[in-house]
């Protein structure tokens, strides 16, 4: 038998406040909406780029993303480059967002690859990198995988 060939078809991501999210991930992304519903006790936005979902936010939950509970570690997104990382740091920090690591690091000692990690409003764990050109700062975490351990 044959494994198909998966790929992901869009992140679910639940929020606490569906406007400042969707403000939050269009201004970093560049998400345009593709589908919204921001009244009555289902609020939810699809999010995407190129008429293709990437992520979906849902407004139901409370307080703050635990980083100490199974489940999701990090979202990552590739881009084809690093003036790609550096502008979404550049947005992050407009922001008040402080990227972790201080700013674009290598993804583990001897790496091009690289990004920015940071959080969201709600403190969901987040990547943006590119394929080369992260190898200018040293790798924050000696022996590991700089994006498992943040």
């Amino acid at each position: 038998m044959t494994t198909p060939a998966f790929q992901t078809g869009h992140v679910g991501l639940n929020v606490t406040d569906l406007a400042r999210s969707i403000a939050f991930y269009r201004r970093i992304f560049g998400f345009e909406i593709m589908g919204e519903q921001s009244d009555g006790d289902r609020r939810f936005a699809f999010l995407g780029s190129d008429g293709t979902l990437l992520v979906t936010l849902w407004q139901q939950s409370d307080g703050a993303f635990a980083t100490d509970r199974p489940g999701l570690h990090h979202l990552s997104f590739r881009v084809p480059d690093i003036e790609t990382v550096r502008r979404a740091e550049a947005a992050l920090r407009e922001l008040g967002v402080q990227p972790l690591h201080g700013g674009i690091v290598p993804h583990r000692e001897g790496a091009s690859s690289g990004g920015v990690f940071f959080t969201d409003p709600d403190g969901i764990r987040l990547e943006i990198f590119a394929p080369a050109g992260a190898d200018t700062a040293p790798a924050p975490t000696q022996g590991a995988p700089t994006c498992g351990f943040f």
